[in-house]
């Protein structure tokens, strides 16, 4: 007989197969030791489907079994994370490394050595796993940092995540497990992914971290499940108990569990073998199979953490040092325009493709006409392009002694080249701007940002479809898009009737939103989802915003007078004005934002944290195209250190900070003897009053 047949010895050998499985992917994951064969495993695997298949009710939810997918989801829920998953600081040179050990002794008070855990900076995508009495319960993205996607199924997917600890040795296991790691998947796997695509005539990935991203948000967890993906654990938000009182005995404990870790973390060292250990990963990460974009340094003894605190965005225990772009040489095939959502005309060089650092790069932005004329870039030459960041493409610099009389100049339009209106470049701006509020460009960006996560939260409207719709003159304005119907939607390219009422059924449940989400959307210059929160909480609704003086917006903490300047501008602009109207009368409701309380909050988001001393009363004017955070993200940082920024250059200024291709500004700051900054030094100034805020 069977086992299959009768449900008790059913059970057992299920039990059987279930903890065999688990130890065997402990030993090849966490130990890269494995103790059986890929087929002997694959058989043991298929003897659990079988049985499970045979007898549902057996299936548990930290079966291997779960590894192979579950049925599709409608869209991921949110999920607020236990602890923060706050960013890190950033670096970009060893000088960088000396100064985050200096202010930590700062704090810290001390002239002794610090020693710090170090790690390779995965290029990934970062997750929370929850683990409940060994067994794990739940994954999510980080999303803002507070609040995620709720992505367990896909998460189980993933052959390297335990689903259930490994218990034995000297480490019990906790009874509550809040850890973090980073989804990554290997060069080799990307590009045999990509391959397969490619027959498939599916598009390709741009990159390994875009191919992680995009397989760790299917709806159906199936697809997530044929993707080669991996993680590496890097620490804990939370634990009940754990008992260590260092990070590098943390990771320890953390591989005894099951977890894979990264084989080059290296711990507790000072800071002079940190600056060895930058230089050697930096030498060796074209030969790791998964891309790195440089180090993580943190402080290792948790005792220092407490005493180090955070910041509303980091902790002020942890640096990330970026390692330095890779370059290579191409030739730029064409210049073209782009339109994007605030109107703005970006030059972008269309290249050769050249692979930098295994991916292939085949368009990089010249932000502005000033940036053309200041790199002297012209159509046809060989030019040196890297990978900002490791990720965003930039050309670096022409190389004339290429050229041969061929190239051709850069000319920036005179007309829109989405909708053929006249443009025009604003006094004290770099850049040249499309004056046509109805042009399709503009709209379609505005409505990919009004439906976005973070905004109206429009599941299935995405870009080519709202290419479609644009386009087609079917939507006209944000405000449209309460009016679409199944009828509509159904006679547009791959928009099936079921697609459509599911689209239509989003759009009907977005009616309703917070106020904060609802300001974010309506896409504000300056206006980010943090800014957007804090107008929220100080305005309970539309009409007492729009009703609001420019002093009345400024007076509010951490919204300065650019970003105060702005919001009066939009709600003084009757075409807003008119598209909100709108959306009430289509049955748009928007739900007060709760103010903090301030009485009870004990966490790291408190407006004195955020005010730090140093740069209280300073005031900062912002010029050219800044490349490692959009303008919005400057403004937020200066604001949220204490300083204010304005939009002219006057005797009171403080700082210039000067991008790339800056404007008029920097004569009028050389006029008026105001000293000009980079945007690497505006980072180490909002640091450096971040670390103040603790003294």
């Amino acid at each position: 007989m069977n086992v299959f047949d009768t449900r008790d010895p059913a059970e057992k050998r299920a039990a059987e197969l279930r903890k065999r499985l688990h130890y065997h992917n402990w030993r090849y994951f966490a130990l890269d030791d494995p103790e059986i064969s890929d087929a002997r495993y694959d058989r043991l695997m298929q003897e659990l489907i079988e049985i499970e298949s045979r007898w549902p009710d057996l299936a548990t939810p930290d079966s291997p079994t779960r590894r192979v997918g579950s049925p599709p989801l409608a869209k991921f829920e949110s999920i607020s994370h236990y602890v923060p998953m706050l960013s890190l600081e950033k670096g970009f040179n060893e000088s960088d490394i000396l100064s985050f050990d200096q202010r930590v002794k700062r704090t810290l008070k001390t002239d002794e050595d610090v020693r710090y855990t170090v790690e390779p900076k995965v290029d990934g995508v970062a997750v929370a796993l929850v683990y409940e009495n060994g067994v794990l319960v739940s994954g999510a993205t980080r999303g803002d940092g507070y609040t995620g996607e709720r992505i367990t199924p896909n998460i189980k997917t993933i052959g390297s995540i335990p689903l259930v600890l490994q218990a034995g040795g000297d480490v019990p296991v906790p009874d509550f497990l809040d850890i973090r790691g980073e989804v990554y998947m290997t060069v080799t796997d990307f590009k045999e992914l990509n391959q397969v695509r490619m027959a498939q005539g599916l598009p390709l990935f741009a990159n390994p971290r875009n191919a992680s991203a995009g397989s760790l948000r299917q709806l159906d967890s199936k697809i997530t499940a044929q993707r080669p993906l991996n993680i590496f654990i890097y620490g804990v938000g939370s634990a009940q108990p754990l008992g260590t009182s260092s990070h590098a005995r943390t990771i320890g404990v953390l591989k005894e569990l099951g977890f894979p870790t990264n084989p080059h973390v290296e711990p507790g060292i000072p800071v002079g073998a940190v600056i060895e250990y930058f230089r050697r990963i930096d030498g060796m990460r074209q030969r790791l199979d998964y891309e790195i974009d440089g180090i993580v340094v943190k402080v290792d003894r948790y005792d220092y953490h407490d005493l180090l605190g955070n910041t509303a965005r980091s902790p002020r225990w942890a640096i990330a040092v970026k390692f330095e772009a890779m370059q290579e040489m191409t030739r730029v095939k064409d210049i073209i325009v782009q339109v994007g959502r605030t109107g703005a005309l970006t030059p972008v060089a269309v290249l050769e493709p050249v692979s930098i650092g295994g991916v292939t790069v085949s368009r990089a932005s010249l932000h502005n006409e000033d940036e053309v004329k200041k790199k002297d870039v012209r159509i046809g030459d060989t030019v040196l392009v890297q990978r900002a960041g490791d990720v965003i493409p930039e050309v670096v610099k022409a190389i004339s002694s290429y050229r041969n009389g061929s190239q051709q100049f850069f000319e920036m339009p005179q007309r829109c080249p989405v909708c053929d209106q006249g443009v025009v470049r604003l006094k004290d701006e770099a850049a040249t701007r499309c004056i046509n509020t109805g042009c399709p460009a503009q709209l379609k960006g505005n409505i990919m940002h009004f439906a976005a996560k973070g905004a109206f939260d429009i599941d299935g409207l995405g870009k080519k479809l709202v290419e479609q719709l644009v386009d087609k003159k079917i939507v006209r304005s944000i405000a449209d898009i309460f009016r679409l119907d199944v009828k509509t939607l159904e006679t547009l390219d791959r928009m099936g009737r079921k697609s459509a009422e599911n689209l239509v059924d989003a759009i009907n449940n977005s009616k309703k939103i917070l106020f904060s989400k609802f300001l974010y959307g309506l896409g504000i210059r300056h206006v980010g989802a943090h800014a957007a929160k804090l107008l929220a909480q100080q305005f309970e609704n539309i009409e007492a915003l729009t009703a609001a003086r420019k002093e009345e917006i400024e007076a509010i903490e951490q919204i300065g007078p650019v970003m105060a300047e702005s919001v009066r501008a939009f709600f003084d602009t009757p075409q807003n004005m008119q598209t909100i109207r709108e959306l009430m009368v289509l049955g748009l409701e928007t739900i007060p934002e709760k103010p903090p309380d301030k009485s009870t909050d004990k966490s790291t988001d408190k407006p004195e944290e955020q005010k730090a001393g140093e740069l209280v009363g300073m005031s900062f004017v912002l010029t050219g195209t800044l490349s490692s955070m959009t303008r919005n993200q400057a403004v937020e940082a200066i604001e949220a250190a204490g300083g204010k920024v304005t939009g002219q250059v006057t005797g009171k200024t403080d700082y210039v900070v000067a991008g790339q291709a800056p404007g008029s500004k920097m004569e009028k700051a050389a006029q008026k003897g105001v000293a000009v900054i980079d945007e690497d030094q505006l980072i180490s100034l909002v640091k450096e009053a971040a670390a103040a805020d603790r003294e």
